[in-house]
């Protein structure tokens, strides 16, 4: 077996092997709700730099970029024809998520 070598850090040893210990530790759920929380910080940050970029641009506009750059602008499209469905048919579209 071909031997890894780990990306260069600058977190302290000791302190990487005590965080590997305390994630192996952790239960499932923990595990789980700590990837979600990254998850929603990774996504927060990838928001607000699509909204300092262009500050002019709706929170609606904002979140099809994320969509376009993550999903695919083809996907980006049918989420934005389906907003403009629902506001023809008087839907208020669902708030956004923290």
């Amino acid at each position: 077996m071909p031997c890894v070598t780990p990306p260069p850090s600058d977190t302290d040893p000791d302190a990487e092997r005590v965080h590997l210990e305390l994630l192996r530790a952790a239960s499932p759920s923990r595990r789980l709700r700590l990837a979600l929380s990254l998850s929603r910080t990774a996504m927060g940050l990838a928001r607000a730099g699509l909204a300092q970029a262009d500050p002019g641009a709706s929170p609606e506009e904002i979140g099809l970029r994320f969509v376009a750059l993550n999903y695919g602008p083809a996907l980006a499209e049918e989420v934005r024809r389906h907003l403009a469905h629902s506001r023809e048919a008087g839907a208020e579209p669902e708030a956004e998520r923290p």
